[in-house]
């Protein structure tokens, strides 16, 4: 799986950028096909907004978050995005049986 983070008003750190990573790991393993991941960090203020992005064959999944931490950011972005995921999946097999 192929992650790119980029950030706005901010720079990425090495410790976010693995933070990221980490999180993302969740959210691989549901792929057998490669697909990327387009992850944006924001800096508002005395906020932080995390989007991602993941493009796959046929599919195009989108989860965003805020929050005052970078790192409650992060991790509340990548667990929309796992749920999000396993609904997906969920419906690819109920629709094939």
């Amino acid at each position: 799986m192929e992650i790119s983070v980029t950030g706005h008003h901010f720079n990425i750190t090495e410790a976010v950028r693995n933070h990221v990573l980490k999180r993302l790991q969740k959210v691989e393993n549901h792929f057998k096909q490669p697909a990327s991941v387009d992850v944006v960090l924001h800096k508002e203020r005395d906020s932080f907004h995390s989007e991602a992005t993941i493009h796959g064959r046929k599919m195009s999944i989108h989860a965003s978050s805020s929050a005052t931490d970078i790192r409650t950011a992060i991790d509340s972005m990548s667990n929309k995005l796992d749920r999000q995921v396993v609904k997906y999946k969920e419906r690819l097999t109920s629709r094939s049986k």
